[in-house]
């Protein structure tokens, strides 16, 4: 079974990408919908201990959490070291559970894959890219985004320059639709031959 890791940067068009996996077949652990699944089950005691302001109705408020959090690197690692095992053991779940059903492929959707390591635990690396003012034009124009956060949350990021270096396959989402759509077919049809050949 190889495994692909699937990362790029905020407003990257990461998760359109991850869709077309899914379309084809091909198994997606999405590592934010399991932060956010733990923010409202597995999460909660350790998180509302460490930050008793984010709980809500016994669960806990992202955008109170992140006002928290972002730009405040103690508090942030302090979250990091809580969430980042919960969402490890969700991922080794899912990697057995592909494995038991005979999976060629999956694909590990991970925002942060260079900035914690990630790499190490996949066969392959797929970064998603767009020109900066793709991007910027992106990720302001979703709700509750601002200029500051936005550039918070790119800080903490590895630039996309060098996640392009980095990666094995790179697909540019400002091409369009079907031109990202026909490029992770290619790289499917790759490596489930590869994985079939190995």
């Amino acid at each position: 079974m190889i495994i692909l890791g699937l990362t790029g940067s905020i407003g990257m068009g990461k998760s359109t990408t991850a869709q077309f996996f899914r379309d084809l077949g091909v198994p997606v652990h999405d590592a934010d919908a399991t932060v956010h699944d733990l923010y409202e089950h597995d999460a909660v005691p350790l998180v509302g201990e460490r930050f008793p302001q984010a709980m809500l109705d016994g669960k806990i408020d992202r955008s109170v959490l992140g006002s928290l959090v972002v730009g405040n690197q103690e508090g942030m690692r302090a979250l990091e070291a809580i969430v980042h095992p919960l969402v490890r053991q969700r991922e080794l779940e899912f990697l057995e559970i592909a494995r038991v059903e005979g999976a060629r492929l999956v694909v590990l959707d991970i925002p942060l894959l260079f900035e914690t390591g990630g790499e190490e635990r996949v066969d392959k690396v797929l970064v998603v890219t767009a020109p900066a003012d793709v991007q910027r034009e992106r990720v302001l124009s979703r709700p509750e985004m601002t200029k500051e956060r936005f550039e918070a949350i790119l800080a903490k990021q590895t630039p996309d320059a060098e996640k392009r270096e980095r990666a094995d396959f790179i697909i540019d989402t400002s091409l369009g639709l079907d031109r990202a759509r026909s490029a992770v077919s290619d790289i499917v049809a790759r490596l489930t031959n590869q994985s079939e050949n190995s």
